[in-house]
């Protein structure tokens, strides 16, 4: 697989397929894996460009930059690599912070943007302080498989693609994931704060959210303040809507590149 060099960190990255550019980016925890199914279906239509950010994956664990405006720039500077000026996003979760990001700061640069359960505008708290997170640290660097597969079954409700090598699979994810993107993930998902900005981000956006996602309530808030949206909630999905949901999110993100939003104009 490729990697580059990009604001001196050594990314991964691959690109699948021809036509209209649109990169998919992970999650906070994840990597490449969690769009794939999505990825494998509009690769015949699309150019499917495909990254994991400094600190995950098989991308180079950085010294910094474990924020989302170094993870956008990372993204924009993937695209200078490519020789691509203007491209569609698709971020999922943190991923969607760093829509956020881009979509307030980069409007030019994007064609279209796609939010997958993204991270509140104002910033999300994970848990009560860093008890969560150190909890979580702790477990890692014990090795403790059990202490973080414990969480993740019980909150499963879709036991046909939620089996228990997908979460044996989202472990290895969570053991690779550096301490440096760990640590600033979460904190820079905790203090982003563009909410105030949404209501002029005319970029062309389709939301996808999860009936079943502790975030539905922030994507729906953050929905309204957008001028130029649509929105698409799947009622079988959670967090990972498109691990729940892939032929649903293709076949909506299809529609939305085509067409763009769809959304009532009320006189």
């Amino acid at each position: 697989m490729p990697h580059a060099v990009i604001n001196n960190a050594r990314l991964w990255y691959d690109v699948m397929g021809e036509g209209e550019p649109l990169l998919l980016h992970h999650g906070y925890t994840a990597s490449r894996v969690n769009w794939m199914p999505v990825a494998e279906r509009l690769k015949d239509e699309f150019r499917i460009i495909m990254m994991e950010c400094r600190g995950t994956g098989e991308s180079e664990d950085t010294a910094d930059g474990y924020n989302i405006p170094q993870y956008a720039s990372d993204a924009l500077g993937l695209m200078d690599e490519l020789g691509i000026e203007k491209f569609s996003y698709a971020g999922h979760s943190m991923g969607g912070g760093i829509g956020w990001w881009l979509g307030v700061h980069h409007a030019p640069r994007l064609e279209k943007l796609i939010l997958m359960a993204p991270v509140r505008s104002t910033g999300v708290d994970m848990g009560t302080g860093n008890s969560r997170l150190q909890a979580r640290l702790d477990a890692r660097n014990r090795g403790d498989r059990e202490a973080l597969l414990a969480p993740m079954r019980a909150m499963r409700f879709r036991p046909d693609v939620e089996t228990d090598e997908w979460f044996e699979d989202r472990v290895d994810h969570l053991l690779r994931v550096s301490d440096g993107h760990l640590m600033g993930g979460m904190e820079t998902m905790r203090d982003l704060d563009l909410q105030d900005k949404l209501p002029t981000m005319d970029v062309p956006t389709l939301m996808l959210s999860g009936a079943v996602d502790m975030l539905l309530r922030a994507n729906l808030e953050d929905f309204m303040l957008l001028p130029n949206a649509s929105l698409h909630v799947f009622s079988r999905a959670g967090h990972e809507v498109a691990i729940h949901e892939p032929d649903g999110v293709a076949e909506a993100m299809r529609a939305f590149m085509r067409h763009g939003p769809v959304k009532l104009q009320l006189p």
